[in-house]
């Protein structure tokens, strides 16, 4: 329900507006939001005789794929998955939504009292790609290397790489920024050109996933 945005996620009930803007009829066809674990009663008989499924068969409301994989992960509050593929995708157990243009709230389907956050970017592996290519001659190894040659916080050399218009935030082009805020037009050398790849990208994802609700936990450090 949440996934479709029809529903109104601090109630749990299908929004009216919503439900009128995109058909007639429909909540009755929908039926009543429920919990994703809800046993919503036994298989039909239909499935049993032609199917050879057991009578005793339960069917579950269940969820969509994206809360899916925050169950078969485990995530728990205070957790941050991020799958990194064409487009990166960074989801999160939140207790305190704040929804926003910006991404996805939806129902927690392991904790109906609680949400998840959904992020998408566009620029993410082809993003990369490019980069290693351009930076390493197209090897992960020399990539690594690379980004393990150059300190954390890069000196204060900052990137933000967008090859098409990205989703979160709205913004396309490459943007870098020296140690004293000034935009630096021309490349950086290769390996800090890789590490503000990398920052900026995983930079961008903090920031939009606290505007969501996500706090981030605060570690004392020690030797």
């Amino acid at each position: 329900g949440s996934g479709m945005n029809l529903l109104q996620i601090w109630d749990k009930i299908w929004s009216a507006s919503c439900l009128d803007a995109c058909a007639p009829g429909l909540e009755e066809k929908l039926g009543c939001p429920v919990p994703s674990h809800s046993v919503l009663g036994p298989i039909s008989p239909y499935y049993s005789q032609r199917y050879g499924f057991s009578p005793d068969c339960k069917i579950v409301a269940f969820t969509g794929d994206n809360p899916a994989s925050l169950a078969g992960m485990r995530l728990q509050e205070g957790d941050i998955a991020i799958s990194l593929g064409t487009s990166d995708t960074l989801f999160l157990w939140i207790q305190e939504p704040t929804p926003a243009l910006e991404g996805h709230i939806l129902c927690n389907p392991v904790d109906s009292q609680t949400y998840m956050a959904l992020l998408c970017f566009k620029n993410g592996s082809l993003m990369r790609e490019r980069i290693r290519d351009h930076c390493a001659s197209g090897s992960w190894d020399e990539f690594s290397k690379a980004l393990s040659s150059t300190v954390a916080g890069n000196n204060g050399n900052l990137g933000f790489y967008f090859d098409v218009m990205e989703i979160t935030p709205e913004a396309v082009g490459i943007h870098r920024f020296n140690r004293d805020n000034q935009k630096v037009v021309s490349d950086f050398p290769k390996e800090v050109e890789i590490r503000a790849l990398i920052e900026g990208q995983f930079m961008a994802k903090r920031i939009h996933a606290e505007k969501l609700g996500y706090k981030v936990s605060k570690y004392d450090k020690k030797a």
